[in-house]
């Protein structure tokens, strides 16, 4: 078996979870996520706790089992804890504003980029070079971070664009003649 399938998940106080046929309901302080069933994958709620097997003995099993605890896992702390990913803008007159639903984007461009977030993501903007999107999906929040970055990812000759807050950029030497 998994060795990630067989640790089981610590449900938190406040955290309600329902196990049903279509999927698995986790609903919490940041709002309520439902997990989609899988065939090949078995959930038990032991008091606190819920444990993933697998459903019979192939090794497709045995790999879902691993990674519906994983998905399992991320649900359970996105509805106590949330998740975050945070950018920075590089470059000069590179600026953000957080303007309720939808961020605001100074990047070079001859005209400001929009992007309306979806529901249950909040940015926000601590300063005019920082963006910080916050959410209780994980995939989602990923997934909005990445469309950000990607109005204008770091260029690697002077290092300007929009990047992640932990991201490295490896810069080029400048051409020779």
């Amino acid at each position: 078996m998994s060795r990630v399938g067989k640790m089981p998940i610590a449900v938190p106080q406040g955290v309600d979870v329902k196990i049903t046929a279509e999927g698995v309901t986790i609903k919490g302080g940041l709002g309520t996520l439902t997990l989609p069933a899988n065939s090949l994958v078995a959930v038990s709620q032991d008091g606190a706790t819920l444990k993933v097997a697998p459903a019979n003995d192939s090794a497709e099993a045995n790999a879902m089992s691993g990674t519906f605890r994983a998905l399992l896992n991320n649900t359970v702390n996105g509805v106590s804890k949330g998740f975050e990913k945070k950018l920075t803008l590089v470059g000069v007159g590179f600026r953000a504003q957080a303007q309720g639903q939808k961020l605001n984007l100074q990047i070079g461009f001859s005209h400001p980029v929009v992007k309306d977030m979806p529901a249950g993501i909040k940015v926000e903007t601590p300063s005019q070079t920082e963006i910080v999107i916050k959410g209780a999906d994980r995939q989602v929040v990923g997934q909005i971070a990445a469309e950000v970055r990607a109005f204008r990812p770091p260029e690697p000759y002077k290092g300007k664009g929009i990047r992640y807050a932990e991201e490295r950029v490896v810069l080029k030497e400048t051409k020779k003649k």
